[in-house]
């Protein structure tokens, strides 16, 4: 009790600041949280008492608050990891965040009260109507969206703490120190890169811009370049006396700006998962540099954490993609679709069937796996797919669904729109737990996914998706395929080989309206 009356004691933190961010993380057969998570854990962390600069000591019933309120989003970090407990880490995060905000605004001197409570209810409002109407295909691109604002937030920390170096207490005699000014540059630089990065990726993923590599010529050279001059001009920014660093901090903001756009350009559709997981590392690194400029220590930890979830959940993506993170930074993936597409692909001889034929053959099956993409999630018809299944199961056939890590595009993207038809847990597997079923199945369900189930990956050297894991459906008894014609390709760009095979039917429909169709047939 003594230890910890002493902690209480101590002087607090400098002044934070609230960051919304999108960490992913998640769990064996379970979906990765999305990004409320770290928005309300960095919000709520971050709405800590600024007393280091003028030497106050904190009051040890509000640090107390803190504490709480921190337990509070670690709580709801834990509840958000898995779809059962979803609601419950939502309500703790909620809890969380109120006791941070109410505990700031009760114990500091606030100048203007009304402007502040106009701002949280403009800012509650907004996100409000967001998460009313935001489809759940628009999901990934809303993620992208959040890390942006955790970059700016921290570039105009960043600045806002150069600008005004005495309020945050960065004061070394008449000049901000030099270990300041290393922590400040980071943070601005990883922060704009975010910023920058991230509205390139919510262009790609919401169609504002082509999901395709966008290649400048000698851009590895560019980007290495522009890299460097950043670490340069943080080092002459340290050294630089108080009268030299304006040019050399705009200098940094700018070309951080442009190397988040010239990181993300050259990258094409297939690999945005694996983007928006390296964004939301960014935007975790982005906030624990502020935090060392600041002095927060709820900072540092918070983004610490948000920034290693992250890079760990971007190199298990991409052993999953059987790529190496330096390639994916590289981009260009999927540029050249021509080197494993072949001819076009439409005149090759294929099966369509139709929703009868399907809902005939899927009666007679005692083991079905569906296979949900992106298609499935533009069509929304995760609701119908799951009428499908309960229907089928009535008639004594086993259903299971079968997720891969990069399907979609954002990590867990399909295990959200599972959760929300009300899908078993249970029912969902993985592809290192379900690939080696296929053999046994009588039906291998594909609805809107393509290159997780492309064997270009297994056979074709010269294919851009060579080596990259898929699920073995060429090796079940039937395969029922839905997607809208036979023009389009996956969002890697090449043409995929289970369209022509002997066992495989292709239903080219809009996926809700052919599983609609199904179900009709199947009653």
């Amino acid at each position: 009790m003594q230890a910890l009356t002493s902690l209480l004691r101590r002087p607090g933190p400098r002044a934070g600041v609230v960051l919304p961010s999108g960490a992913v993380t998640g769990e064996k057969h379970r979906p990765r949280i999305k990004s409320g998570v770290t928005f309300a854990l960095l919000a709520g962390l971050f709405a800590t008492p600024a007393h280091a600069a003028t030497g106050e000591a904190v009051n040890p019933w509000v640090a107390l608050a803190y504490l709480v309120s921190g337990v509070f989003f670690i709580l709801a970090l834990r509840g958000l990891s898995s779809p059962a407990s979803s609601r419950r880490g939502n309500r703790f995060g909620m809890a969380g965040m109120l006791i941070a905000v109410v505990t700031t605004l009760v114990t500091h001197d606030v100048a203007n009260i009304v402007e502040i409570a106009i701002a949280i209810a403009i800012g509650g409002l907004i996100g409000f109507l967001i998460a009313r109407r935001i489809a759940m295909t628009a999901m990934p691109e809303l993620v992208a969206a959040f890390h942006s604002l955790v970059g700016l937030a921290a570039v105009l920390v960043g600045w806002a703490a150069y600008l005004n170096p005495g309020a945050f207490g960065l004061l070394v005699g008449d000049s901000i120190g030099a270990v300041s000014k290393v922590e400040m540059g980071l943070g601005i630089a990883i922060g704009a890169i975010t910023f920058s990065g991230s509205v390139i990726a919510f262009a790609k993923l919401s169609g504002r811009m082509s999901g395709s590599p966008i290649l400048l010529p000698a851009r590895h050279v560019i980007n290495l370049g522009t890299l460097a001059a950043i670490i340069v001009l943080t080092a002459l920014f340290a050294m630089a006396g108080p009268s030299e660093t304006m040019p050399l901090i705009i200098a940094l903001t700018v070309l951080a700006f442009l190397i988040g756009f010239l990181l993300i350009i050259p990258i094409g559709g297939a690999d945005m998962p694996v983007v928006v997981s390296m964004l939301n590392s960014y935007s975790g690194w982005a906030a624990a540099a502020m935090g060392f400029t600041l002095g927060n220590t709820a900072m540092i930890i918070t983004g610490a954490l948000v920034g290693s979830s992250g890079a760990i959940l971007s190199y298990i993506m991409c052993r999953a993609m059987n790529r190496s993170f330096i390639s994916v930074i590289a981009g260009g993936f999927g540029a050249d679709a021509s080197s494993g597409g072949g001819e076009a692909k439409e005149q090759r001889p294929y099966k369509q069937g139709s929703a009868a034929d399907a809902a005939f053959m899927l009666e007679q099956a005692e083991k079905v796996i569906i296979i949900p993409g992106y298609g499935m999630a533009v069509a929304q018809a995760q609701h119908a797919l799951r009428e499908m299944a309960d229907i089928l199961e009535e008639k004594g056939v086993e259903v299971k669904y079968a997720i891969h890590p990069v399907a979609g595009r954002m990590p867990g993207h399909m295990n959200v729109l599972l959760a929300e038809a009300q899908v078993p847990y249970e029912n969902v597997f993985e592809l290192e737990d379900i690939n080696s079923e296929f053999a046994q199945a009588d039906v291998a369900f594909i609805i809107g996914a393509n290159d997780v189930v492309n064997p270009a990956a297994k056979t074709d050297k010269s294919s851009p998706i060579y080596g990259m894991p898929v699920f073995d459906v060429d090796k079940a008894k039937q395969v029922f395929f839905i997607k809208r014609s036979m023009g389009g390709v996956g969002y890697a760009g090449v043409d995929n080989d289970v369209f022509y095979m002997d066992q495989t039917m292709m239903l080219l429909s809009d996926a809700k309206k052919m599983v609609e169709e199904i179900v009709k047939a199947l009653d």
